[in-house]
């Protein structure tokens, strides 16, 4: 896999504000059809994204943030603590609007200020659960989601893999 293999693609999605906005994400050449075909679900159904900005547009610090909330793809980096290669870092994942979707391990909360979405039945407009419209979309096209894992909730992250 190498940068040859990735595609920019450009998507409308709807804001917090009501509003189209355009996006940009950078996945790999075989699941552009698929991902086009998942944010075009998104839309329909008035799923709101804060923002989808490709990681190196971005600040350096941004993921760093409290309230980190951007919708991104490709993205060259090691699965956290480890040496092996995210799914991110081949353009088989998406992140989807990571503040109001944490990662949750044991006590450990990502993004940092996310901690009050770790409650899922909160029910807030751009929060993913089991059953909604983001899961159903990804899952057909045969995406797996992180809120599904047992050992940790990702409930921002889809992946072609499933991890």
């Amino acid at each position: 896999m190498g940068v040859s293999d990735l595609r920019l693609i450009t998507l409308t999605y709807h804001g917090f504000d009501g509003f189209p906005h355009q996006g940009e994400l950078v996945i790999h050449r075989n699941q552009t059809d698929k991902m086009i075909q998942v944010f075009a679900s998104l839309y329909a159904n008035r799923y709101p994204i804060l923002t989808m900005i490709t990681i190196g547009d971005l600040p350096e610090d941004a993921e760093d943030q409290p309230d980190y909330a951007n919708t991104s793809g490709f993205h060259c980096r090691f699965v956290a603590g480890t040496t092996r290669w995210s799914e991110h870092a081949r353009g088989l994942a998406v992140d989807i609007n990571p503040h109001l979707n944490p990662l949750v391990r044991g006590d450990e909360v990502w993004p940092a200020g996310a901690t009050r979405y770790v409650d899922r039945t909160l029910g807030e407009p751009g929060m993913i659960v089991e059953g909604d419209v983001v899961v159903s979309a990804f899952d057909s096209v045969g995406w797996g989601w992180g809120g599904r894992w047992n050992t940790l909730k990702d409930y921002h992250h889809f992946s072609s893999s499933g991890r």
